[in-house]
């Protein structure tokens, strides 16, 4: 089967059939999820909490392949919120284990399978070790050219855009912004994205129509797609669900 990409991964996850269904000269070249939905999915099976974020890290791997697949360029997910400090103490520093376990036990997958790791957001907060094997595995998948993976860690839309700000300020102070001269297009050369073009579609599993704060100056024009499938169950299906709904739309900006 020949798929969008250029490189080839061992098992390829679609059909020459489910290929059929979409375009794949206008897929969306970057795409968002909020991974939603680990503890609903957790209490549904009578199970605690973190085996709701450990199916959910696993998860990840899947959705990875199969946009890489269908040839997505970039994919930004939801992995830790400014909001999710709120969360009791336990649970945090599960989904910080977490996190550090996946950062360095899948730094040789990311690698093999031609994955370039990247993370938005402010990681002052994260603990030492989290940020060194965040670093690590960044430095290690830097050459890799299949897709971005880009972690939104201790990442929140309206710190992005306050941090965005208080660079701008700097700027300014060295003669290097003039505020009067000021376009979106500057401001979001300031945000965490800004080598990445906003994403074309945001994915929302587990049902909720909301934004929680993700990527919200960049999300602007993105289709929004809502499935009721809870994080851990998000399949390459259902991705390509999305694909094919995505492609169905008509993008007109307003105009």
């Amino acid at each position: 089967m020949n798929s969008p990409t250029t490189e080839a991964i061992e098992k390829p996850i679609y059909t020459e059939e489910e290929f059929s269904l979409i375009d794949v000269h206008s897929v969306p070249r970057h795409v968002a999820i909020v991974m939603d939905g680990n503890r609903r999915w957790a209490r549904r099976k009578g199970k605690p909490s973190e085996m709701g974020h450990w199916y959910g890290a696993e998860r990840l791997d899947l959705v990875v392949r199969a946009a890489s697949e269908l040839g997505i360029k970039a994919l930004t997910v939801y992995s830790f919120s400014t909001e999710n400090w709120g969360r009791p103490s336990h649970e945090v520093e599960i989904l910080m284990q977490l996190l550090e376990a996946y950062l360095i036990n899948k730094r040789e997958t990311l690698v093999k399978e031609g994955v370039r790791l990247h993370a938005i957001g402010d990681p002052s907060l994260l603990p030492a070790s989290v940020k060194k094997a965040l670093d690590e595995t960044i430095q290690a998948t830097k050459n890799n050219s299949r897709i971005d993976l880009i972690l939104a860690l201790n990442y929140g839309g309206r710190d992005e855009v306050r941090r965005a700000i208080l660079k701008m300020h700097e700027a300014s102070k060295r003669g290097e912004l003039k505020w009067e001269e000021l376009t979106e297009r500057l401001i979001s050369s300031y945000l965490d994205t800004a080598r990445w073009p906003d994403p074309e579609l945001l994915i929302r599993p587990s049902g909720e129509f909301r934004m929680s704060n993700f990527l919200i100056w960049q999300s602007s024009y993105s289709e929004i797609y809502v499935t009721d499938t809870l994080w851990p169950d998000f399949s390459e299906k259902d991705l390509l669900k999305a694909i094919i709904e995505f492609q169905k739309r008509s993008r007109r900006f307003g105009g």
